[in-house]
């Protein structure tokens, strides 16, 4: 009688209301609990100490535990999971179908034309800003190496978006090509016979002033080529297995930069490597140098500075270049191969041409930037071209949204911004305890930030795309409308 009785669940669709999911959700945040306390357990809660041996004076080193670090740890992730089963992953949520862009969407491509003038406008009076707030300008040291390293990854990003985001090519060795590029500069800088070559011929400073300059489109030529030859045997792979493939490529140029020690000085790396100059003014205290000659006070602040302009304007070009890229027919070629490979080939484009492109063309601007962090550390050596850094421009191309300029740079300041950010929260010590270095767990949060994005914003934190050709109206395109997203 009462099943005659029983009324339809709510929305009056007829089907029975589902169970209550309190207690699955409990059950699948405890697991997750456990799986955390396993993998933290050990990891994050035995660290290092230094320890004094008693007597004789002498210190060594010994293990210590922190039950309450990893208490904590497994209890965010507890608390997490069970917020996220009983809410966003619950079986009686209803979730409402849409296509084409949201709100934000929409709200950022109408605001899009205001926005990218004013982000231009605070790039290039960044480092005014910063003067201005820290109260000088050596004091604003710190905010203008933040700023150049910021726009050091918005350039690899862009130009790791063209294999990607543009070409739909899975690269995991795009650090190959930023090595190449900083030991292109490196090796013809700090070369002997080329520096002997020059002072016959042009004076003893020339070569020192003129380096730069000189080696910034060799490293990108070098680059592109390297490019080429990476793309040469892998045109016939998709997928995972073009990634293996490239991330193979980045080591192996890794390991010949440790092993060739004859050539690249070998895990000691390459020192005092020349500085930029002015365009042959070098930024010295001497009557020749950048203050003299433009009647300022020698501060070494002045090479910082126009280090960030340098890099700023390389990133602009990078920028300018692919997006004019994009409108000609290689740029809708590298886009008809990323949507569909067959498709591309019958309507008769050479697949072959149009991956080598992308290849050579994502590397050059990955040579710029080597060349650039080469002058800019004065040092380079095989551990600064590790796979964390094809990982981390990989991760601000997919965070930002593949295929978006704007997506990408905004990724590359949240993303790099955040963790020097990370080294200024020592209040953090009071709550996880007074040994707590919250850069030590940079990478840990940089992977909840992963598991966020694809959680909330799986295409990425900017979706949508304008379109390469429109016709009578420009409409923005929803990634949900394309391919896997890209746009």
């Amino acid at each position: 009688m009462a099943a005659q009785i029983a009324e339809p669940a709510a929305g009056g669709t007829g089907a029975p209301a589902r169970a209550d999911s309190f207690g699955p959700a409990l059950k699948d945040a405890l697991i997750a609990g456990l799986v955390t306390l396993g993998l933290l357990g050990p990891l994050v809660g035995f660290h290092a100490v230094v320890k004094d041996e008693g007597m004789n004076g002498q210190a060594a080193l010994g293990l210590d535990y922190r039950p309450g670090l990893v208490a904590i740890m497994v209890g965010i992730v507890f608390a997490g999971r069970l917020l996220l089963n009983l809410t966003v992953w619950s079986p009686n949520r209803v979730v409402a179908t849409r296509s084409g862009p949201t709100v934000f969407d929409r709200i950022g491509t109408t605001l899009g034309p205001a926005i990218k003038p004013a982000l231009l406008a605070f790039a290039v009076g960044f480092p005014f800003l910063a003067a201005f707030l820290m109260g000088g300008l050596n004091e604003s040291r710190y905010l203008v190496d933040v700023g150049i390293l910021i726009l050091t990854y918005v350039m690899l990003g862009w130009g790791l978006n063209i294999v990607v985001g543009l070409a739909g090519l899975l690269d995991l060795g795009y650090v190959a090509f930023y090595a190449v590029g900083a030991y292109t500069y490196a090796l013809l800088a700090t070369s002997a016979p080329i520096n002997d070559f020059f002072a016959g011929l042009l004076g003893a400073t020339f070569w020192a002033n003129w380096a730069f300059w000189i080696c910034l489109p060799l490293a990108g030529v070098f680059a592109g080529l390297w490019g080429m030859i990476l793309g040469f045997p892998v045109l016939r792979l998709r997928g995972d297995y073009l990634a293996i493939v490239t991330l193979a490529f980045g080591e192996i140029i890794r390991l010949v930069l440790i092993n060739w020690v004859d050539f690249t000085g070998g895990g000691a790396g390459i020192a005092s490597i020349p500085r930029a100059t002015f365009f042959g003014i070098p930024f010295n205290a001497s009557e020749d140098g950048f203050a003299a000659r433009f009647g300022l006070d020698f501060n070494p602040m002045h090479r910082i500075v126009f280090l960030y302009f340098v890099i700023l304007a390389l990133a602009l070009v990078t920028a300018f270049a692919t997006v004019r890229l994009r409108k000609l027919p290689v740029g809708r070629a590298w886009e008809a191969l990323r949507e569909d490979e067959i498709a591309c080939r019958s309507l008769g484009i050479n697949t072959t041409n149009v991956k080598l492109s992308a290849f050579a063309t994502g590397a050059m601007f990955g040579g710029f930037a080597g060349c650039f962090f080469a002058v800019r550390a004065g040092f380079v050596s095989p551990e600064s071209f590790t796979f964390d850094i094809s990982a981390m421009i990989l991760a601000i191309v997919v965070l930002g949204g593949m295929g978006s300029q704007i997506g990408v740079a905004v990724a590359a300041a949240v993303m790099m911004g955040g963790m020097e950010l990370l080294r200024n929260l020592g209040f953090l010590s009071n709550v996880f305890g007074p040994g707590f270095d919250p850069t030590q767990y940079r990478m840990l949060l940089f992977g909840l930030a992963m598991v966020a994005i694809m959680v909330w914003k799986p295409r990425g934190l900017v979706s949508t795309r304008e379109p390469t050709i429109f016709l009578k109206e420009r409409k923005a395109v929803s990634g949900d409308l394309v391919k896997e997203g890209h746009g």
